[in-house]
C-alpha cells in the first residue's frame, strides 16, 4: 500500500534523493511515463460532467522545508488549469511515486472510467486504444524509434519488404546489412506484459492474435533462413534505448564480430542467440 501523509515520512535527517521526484535526461516522454505508471492511456481520465473528461497528469513536488514530496492531479478544463492535492510518497524512484499517486487518487475518486463508444468490439478502453495506435504505418513508436536511429547517423529504409519473395514487410529495414526491425503493438502481437485477452468476441480475438504470433514466428524464421537479423521492439519499450541496441548491433555487424542470422528481441523478450545460431522462443514471445 502506498504511504500517505498519516504515516510519516521518511526524509526527516536529509533531502530525497532527486531521481524519486525529477524527471532524468534522457527518459521517455511525459506522455509516456504517465501512462505507464497510470496502467495506460485511458487511466488518467478525470470526469467534467456533461458526459465529458479530460486527460490528467500526476505532478511531483519537493518540499524542502519539511523534505517531504507531494504528488498532485493537474488537468485542463475550458482553457484552465485545474489542481487537486493527492498525497505524500515515499519511495525512492519517480517511477514508483507516480505510480503509487495514481493508486491513490483512483482510491480517493478523483479519477473515471470513460465509457465506451456505441458500436465498438473492445473489452475495454485500454484495448480500444491499443487497436486504433498500432493500425498500419508511422505509428507514434515508430516514428520515435526511425527518429533517433536517424540522429544516430543511421539510414534505412521503411516499411519495406526485406525478402521480395514473401510479402510481408518490416518496419525499419538496412538492407546493406540485412537487418530488418518490427515494432510489435502490444495488443496486436499478444505482448506477454500488456496484452490481456478481449471479453467481448473472446474466440475471434484468440484466433486473431494466435495467429500474428505464428505469422510473426514464420516471418524470423523465413528471414533467418535467408542471412536475415531480425530485431523485435515492443511499442511498450523506451525507444531511446531500443535505439541503442540496434546501433550496437549494426556495429557488431559491420566490424565483423557478429553472426548475421539471428533474432534479437529488445527489451524483455527472451529470444537467444548462441554460437550455433538462434534459439526462437515459442510464438507470441518474440
Amino acid at each position: 500500500m502506498p504511504r500517505n501523509e498519516s504515516q510519516g515520512h521518511r526524509w526527516k535527517e536529509q533531502m530525497p534523493p532527486e531521481r524519486a521526484y525529477k524527471r532524468r535526461a534522457g527518459a521517455v516522454a511525459p506522455a509516456v511515463e504517465q501512462d505507464r505508471a497510470a496502467g495506460g492511456h485511458n487511466r488518467r481520465s478525470v470526469a467534467l460532467g456533461d458526459g465529458r473528461f479530460a486527460r490528467a497528469s500526476i505532478s511531483l513536488r519537493l518540499y524542502r522545508s519539511t523534505r517531504r514530496i507531494r504528488a498532485y492531479l493537474r488537468w485542463s478544463q475550458d482553457g484552465k488549469t485545474q489542481e487537486r492535492y493527492v498525497c505524500e510518497v515515499e519511495h525512492d524512484s519517480r517511477g514508483q511515486n507516480l505510480a503509487a499517486a495514481w493508486q491513490q487518487a483512483w482510491d480517493k475518486g478523483l479519477l473515471a472510467e470513460e465509457p465506451l463508444p456505441a458500436g465498438s468490439t473492445a473489452s475495454s478502453l485500454e484495448v480500444r486504444a491499443s487497436m486504433r495506435a498500432n493500425r498500419g504505418k508511422n505509428t507514434r513508436p515508430e516514428l520515435a524509434l526511425r527518429k533517433l536511429l536517424y540522429q544516430r547517423g543511421l539510414r534505412y529504409r521503411v516499411d519495406a519488404k526485406p525478402l521480395a519473395e514473401i510479402r510481408r514487410k518490416a518496419d525499419v529495414v538496412f538492407p546493406g546489412d540485412r537487418v530488418a526491425v518490427f515494432i510489435d503493438g502490444c495488443f496486436w502481437h499478444g505482448c506477454p506484459e500488456h496484452y490481456r485477452p478481449a471479453v467481448k468476441n473472446a474466440d475471434f480475438w484468440r484466433e486473431k492474435i494466435e495467429g500474428n504470433r505464428a505469422r510473426d514466428t514464420e516471418t524470423n524464421e523465413k528471414l533467418i533462413d535467408s542471412g536475415w537479423r531480425v530485431i523485435r521492439v515492443w511499442e511498450h519499450e523506451d525507444p531511446v534505448l531500443a535505439a541503442e541496441r540496434i546501433s550496437r548491433e549494426l556495429r557488431a555487424l559491420r566490424a565483423g564480430t557478429r553472426r548475421p542470422s539471428a533474432v534479437q528481441q529488445v527489451g524483455d523478450g527472451v529470444v537467444e542467440t548462441t554460437e550455433n545460431g538462434p534459439s526462437i522462443a515459442a510464438a507470441g514471445s518474440l
